[in-house]
């Protein structure tokens, strides 16, 4: 399988007749960080709560090898980690141990494969040295790495993440884009932050009123100064994308293209 994520005229009208999308049509490969950008409103937050089921729209949705919908949720839920923006929505056990464990326990794995798993996703994110402490104690940075290592102990297909950097320090952030680096899953990442987006990401998508706008290479978007400024986007002043240290992938990753 290298489709991962295949939309197709997929639309959803929230109450009181806001189309939120109107006619999704985007395919993502096995293996793919894409950077999904746009104004507030623009449609990324309802696209992303597709992709686990969170709301089900019209037209077509497959992710991770299944058709999105009312009788595929369990299955579809164990193969698309979301981590929102907010850590303290995904972490809401007393300690470190047990958020982890909490989305593997509940798939029904045996308590040996999840201390594993626990211990695999806080290494993954280097916050095995938590592991007994309550999340509360934890800085916002510290925080959502641990929601990141909750998501990654059920070993999800599909990995998305919710404006990852917001509120956090620079330290905090560059510990963010080294955990991310090192993580072997195609990704999307909904953001604001442009120069993540171009570290991280070797495609972008612009949403706007809810349609695809742009699609293509990171840095060509990115360099596209009108196109940009068009939806309310734009890089910090005097930024320059050429001297962006773009992030390796782990090694064996692999990356299949094939854009319509």
């Amino acid at each position: 399988m290298t489709c991962v994520v295949e939309a197709r005229e997929l639309r959803y009208r929230y109450p009181g007749n806001h189309d939120a999308l109107r006619g999704i049509d985007l395919r993502i490969e096995h293996g793919e960080r894409v950077a999904l950008l746009g104004p507030n409103g623009a449609g990324k937050t309802t696209f992303m709560m597709h992709l686990n089921g969170l709301v089900i729209g019209e037209g077509e949705l497959e992710v991770a090898g299944l058709r999105v919908g009312k009788d595929t949720l369990k299955q579809l839920r164990a193969r698309v980690g979301v981590v929102f923006q907010d850590p303290d929505d995904q972490l809401f056990m007393p300690t470190v141990r047990e958020d982890v464990a909490f989305g593997p326990l509940n798939m029904g794995l045996e308590r040996v494969e999840v201390s594993e798993r626990v211990e695999q996703a806080l290494a993954k994110v280097r916050m095995l040295h938590v592991v007994d402490r309550p999340p509360y104690q934890l800085s916002m940075g510290e925080r959502r790495r641990v929601a990141i290592a909750t998501v990654l102990a059920m070993e999800p297909s599909l990995l998305v993440l919710d404006e990852p950097s917001a509120n956090l320090d620079p330290r905090a952030r560059r510990e963010l884009l080294e955990v991310l680096e090192t993580i072997d899953r195609t990704m999307i990442v909904t953001t604001h932050d442009l120069p993540l987006a171009a570290e991280l990401c070797e495609r972008a998508v612009i949403l706007a009123a809810g349609r695809i706008v742009a699609d293509g290479p990171c840095d060509d978007v990115l360099a596209d100064t009108e196109l940009l400024m068009a939806h309310d986007l734009e890089l910090p002043a005097g930024f320059d994308l050429r001297a962006i240290r773009r992030r390796s992938r782990p090694q064996g990753a692999m990356v299949v293209h094939e854009h319509a």
